[in-house]
């Protein structure tokens, strides 16, 4: 096997896109692994220490508008793509006229059924193009992360003006129309409808509500400022009074982190008027605020509205948790959680602060602890690999798992950690074998564990149907079979995560 770095000067591409380059190379016969990516500062030192290229001096002349290309393989492999980067670098399934559209304009000249705009482009453009598209009387879907939030208000106040919404910035979900656009997961439609500012958690909601017999007439992405006082939720209010509109949808769910005092009086009024039933979950919302706090007991609420039972596995968590830390050694103390959906990261910490315990994450709920560096986790940690550190440049890591695979490397070197908690997304754009991305990093890391004496327990839940193209079963069945616990729901696997830090601090009190 051999590494090989292609850099190519000027060429940007979408994450998606890279995604899609980065598997059409990996499927080629001989070839182990292979990435594309931009040239930002982080991607440079990732490469450097994966061994590519011969050390980051080695990318000093690549900048971060410049694509390279890492392949891993066997040499003819490598060498057949290092030839002719080209054809791995072109757009398939576009035909002539696709090709020739370079503006919105274009597009909906050639496209006049059109009523989304999907814009995934820097988010130094995305702004602009966002504009036309609303000037051409698009909604608009704005995957794109990096705008200012002064370009967000004015956005939706000019898509307000206009009757129409604006879904983003950083919006990574939504189905419309029996359509998934972006992370969406294979789910029939159905009579709940949802609007959020919590990508992952849309999908979580969509999936419980898929494998209890129901489903979803729409969901409404909105990004995560939405309901910040600098914005006012002029998304959310437009997502409920289009859902409250629609005949299709019985009960509507609104899923968000904890809104802005400003922008919770206007969601409060706005609900309080709404002619269907509402579901309103503020995950990281303080005890007591009389909320669903976790996306389970949303869905079961919501579920409940339209006759359905939501039927979770109740294993009894304390007596699993309890078998699994008897077979660790005592200085094996600390949590660590690898998250590619943000939504989970931060429901593993409102989880973990309801139980008075106290975590370190590089996207911290209040009471927890700021990561000096993301890179490096402390005692407890919950990292979300998909904040803009880790993406910047690079596919999502719902796409590409390196960066995770890589942290988990690092974690499973740490006597100190007893528990790995990870989330694998299903689903239209992510990796097309999640868990099989992370099995070689998950056995590694049990087998250090199992090396020094101890025992790692490895925890996992997975968001997804078995219409998704991954398969639910088969990528459950393939954790189960590598000794990982895998539990139905996000929320699930951090409460099992919490019942083992409890009994491993009280271990460690009861020491001598």
């Amino acid at each position: 096997m051999i590494k090989r770095t292609v850099i190519r000067k000027n060429r940007y591409y979408d994450s998606v896109f890279l995604m899609l380059a980065a598997r059409r190379m990996a499927a080629v016969p001989g070839m182990a692994a292979a990435s594309a990516l931009l040239a930002t500062p982080a991607n440079r030192k990732v490469l450097a220490e994966l061994g590519y290229g011969g050390g980051e001096a080695a990318f000093a002349a690549a900048g971060p508008s410049d694509l390279v290309l890492a392949l891993e393989g066997e040499a003819e492999a490598v060498a057949a793509i290092a030839a002719d980067p080209e054809a791995w670098l072109v757009r398939t399934g576009a035909g002539p006229a696709a090709a020739a559209e370079r503006t919105i304009a274009q597009a909906v000249a050639g496209r006049p059924d059109s009523s989304v705009a999907v814009i995934s482009v820097p988010g130094a453009h995305a702004a602009r193009e966002a504009r036309a598209a609303l000037g051409e009387g698009l909604h608009v879907f704005l995957f794109s992360s990096g705008v200012s939030l002064e370009d967000e208000l004015a956005l939706k106040t000019e898509a307000r003006r206009r009757g129409l919404i604006v879904m983003g910035p950083d919006c990574g979900t939504a189905f419309l129309g029996g359509a998934g656009i972006g992370f969406a997961n294979a789910v029939r439609r159905g009579p709940i409808g949802i609007v959020g500012g919590t990508g992952t958690g849309m999908q979580e909601f969509s999936c419980l509500a898929h494998r209890a017999g129901s489903g979803i007439s729409s969901a409404i992405g909105t990004g995560s400022r939405d309901l910040s006082d600098a914005i006012g939720g002029i998304s959310t209010l437009a997502g409920i009074e289009a859902l409250e509109a629609d005949p299709a949808t019985a009960v509507i769910a609104v899923l968000s982190k904890p809104p802005g005092p400003a922008a919770a009086a206007r969601l409060t009024e706005r609900l309080e008027r709404c002619a269907k039933p509402v579901v309103l979950c503020l995950l990281g919302a303080e005890s007591g605020c009389g909320t669903p706090s976790t996306i389970d007991e949303a869905a079961a609420l919501a579920l409940k509205a339209v006759g359905v039972e939501l039927d979770l596995d109740n294993t009894p968590m304390p007596g699993l948790a309890a078998s699994q830390v008897a077979r660790m050694r005592p200085e094996q103390h600390h949590m660590r959680g690898l998250f590619s959906g943000g939504t989970l990261c931060y429901q593993a910490q409102a989880i973990f602060r309801e139980a008075g315990l106290a975590a370190h994450s590089n996207a911290p709920l209040h009471g927890m602890r700021q990561l000096a560096d993301a890179d490096v986790s402390l005692e407890d940690s919950f990292v979300d690999m998909g904040t803009e550190r880790f993406v910047e440049g690079r596919p999502h890591p719902m796409i590409d798992a390196t960066l995770r695979r890589k942290r988990l490397g690092q974690e499973g070197e740490d006597p100190g950690v007893a528990v790995v908690l990870l989330d694998f997304i299903l689903g239209a754009i992510a990796s097309r074998d999640p868990v099989g991305d992370l099995l070689p990093g998950i056995r590694s890391a049990q087998e250090a564990a199992r090396g020094r004496g101890g025992h790692l327990c490895v925890v996992a839940s997975v968001c997804g149907t078995e219409e998704d193209a991954q398969g639910l079963q088969a990528q459950t069945r393939a954790l189960a079979e590598a000794g990982v616990l895998v539990f139905p729901s996000g929320a699930r696997a951090a409460a099992f995560c919490r019942d083992a830090a409890l009994l491993l601090a009280e271990r460690r009190e009861v020491r001598p």
